[in-house]
């Protein structure tokens, strides 16, 4: 049998979700990050104790009141004047997702709104708009938004994380200008558009265009930019003479053949000086029909020397210009190539080194045809000597004086230096040659 108390309460708990229902609170809320549940009440209960419970509200479903200010997982700040209490609940995981309620303390029933919690993941999106770009250009975005969000903030943030990106937004469509950044929104057509001027490779990277919602998550949608290294498409190097003339040749797409053509001098196209409009010497002719124009420098001068750049495309788009490496050189100069530098540092130390060598090899060769000249001088003497002692014995020689002689003669005619006579003389001594009287009485004579 139904007591009056059980009666009562599953009367207020049908009253409570019966309210609840009609009032009821939608929060969506990131994987890993915090929500914010906020609750409004009557100017009547500004002073009453509020709290944030889960489930049927029990005692041990109690997870935080005024009263208790913070803890671990929750904190709970009540704005009187806005007659608001928020809850945040902090490391939200999909376990905390489901229905709560804000209650509101008061003498009998309490007052209750649900609320239901949703969790996703801190990511975004599923398809990603890609933009390419070149460094130094500008590169405008555009991002939809439906048309219920005519008048909310809307903004841009770099990465991937919707939770932060609101407060990471690079620009938002209340400043409207931030250094390189700018955001127009055009209502009309639900689009606002992000232009990001002087590109750099740094710049590369993810973005998110948002939309804020204060009863829900902000609306996103991604884009991808790479920005890539700007470059030439078209170089050439010229040389020049100072104080001649000279002719610069550059090509342009047929298509801008109405385009306003330049030559500007500048280490990069940033910083360029327009010589056509600064310079008297220096003339432009558009020639159409070629798809190109020439420049024409009357008198070159040494300070001519430098990089220039040539197109007709003021956006400065890849393949719509010319780079220009010009190098001016003095009269009568002329570069004296590598090659030929290395041939005066190099064939004169090796030049110096063989003649060093050639005399070494001439004087021993020197020392031994000396040599071989004393023994071949030799040869023939003692060889003559033994032919004449050879036939003195042999009886062909009767007269020992003519003999005597003519070996005197030999010794005389040789400077009497020569060891091989003295030995043979000593050898004739010995065996008695010289016993011939009428020899040594010529001698003597």
């Amino acid at each position: 049998m139904w007591t009056i108390q059980s009666l009562l309460f599953i009367f207020c708990i049908s009253l409570r979700c019966l309210t609840s229902a009609v009032g009821m609170i939608h929060v969506t809320g990131y994987v890993g990050r915090e929500v914010n549940i906020s609750c409004s009440y009557d100017q009547s209960y500004v002073s009453h104790e509020k709290f944030l419970c889960k489930n049927d509200c029990g005692n041990s479903d109690i997870l935080i009141t005024t009263s208790q200010a913070s803890k671990t997982k929750y904190s709970i700040y009540d704005d009187t004047s806005a007659r608001i209490f928020t809850t945040t609940i902090f490391d939200l995981q999909y376990t905390d997702a489901g229905k709560y309620w804000c209650g509101v303390t008061k003498t009998g029933t309490d007052i209750y709104t649900e609320v239901k919690l949703k969790l996703v993941q801190d990511s975004c999106c599923d398809t990603v708009t890609k933009v390419q770009s070149y460094e130094g250009h500008s590169e405008s975005v555009s991002c939809r938004y439906e048309s219920q969000y005519q008048n909310s903030l809307k903004y841009i943030c770099r990465g991937n994380r919707p939770s932060t990106c609101l407060q990471q937004a690079l620009i938002t469509s209340d400043t409207k200008q931030n250094a390189r950044f700018r955001l127009d929104d055009d209502k009309v057509s639900g689009t606002f558009t992000v232009t990001i001027n002087s590109l750099t490779r740094n710049d590369s990277g993810s973005y998110l265009c948002g939309v804020h919602r204060n009863s829900d998550l902000d609306v996103f949608s991604p884009f991808e930019l790479e920005v890539e290294e700007w470059c030439c498409v078209k170089s050439t190097k010229i040389n020049g003479t100072a104080g001649h003339p000279l002719t610069l040749q550059c090509p342009y797409p047929p298509q801008h053949w109405d385009n306003r053509k330049f030559l500007c001098k500048g280490d990069h196209r940033n910083n360029c000086s327009d010589m056509v409009t600064s310079q008297s010497r220096f003339t432009l002719q558009d020639d159409a029909a070629s798809s190109s124009f020439i420049v024409r420098i009357t008198k070159l001068e040494a300070a001519d020397g430098g990089t220039y750049w040539c197109g007709s495309d003021s956006q400065w788009r890849v393949g719509n210009y010319t780079k220009i490496e010009l190098s001016v050189f003095l009269q009568h100069t002329r570069k004296i190539p590598d090659a030929a530098l290395y041939v005066v540092y190099t064939v004169p130390p090796v030049l110096l080194l063989m003649c060093l060598l050639v005399t070494v090899y001439k004087n021993r060769s020197s020392r031994v045809n000396e040599a071989d000249d004393t023994m071949i001088r030799n040869t023939p003497k003692e060889k003559n000597i033994e032919e004449v002692m050879g036939a003195a014995e042999s009886g062909i020689y009767k007269n020992q004086e003519v003999v005597m002689t003519y070996v005197q003669q030999k010794v005389c005619k040789d400077g009497g230096g020569d060891e091989g006579v003295y030995e043979i003389m000593t050898t004739i001594a010995t065996e008695d040659i010289y016993c011939n009287e009428n020899f040594h009485k010529a001698n003597r004579r």
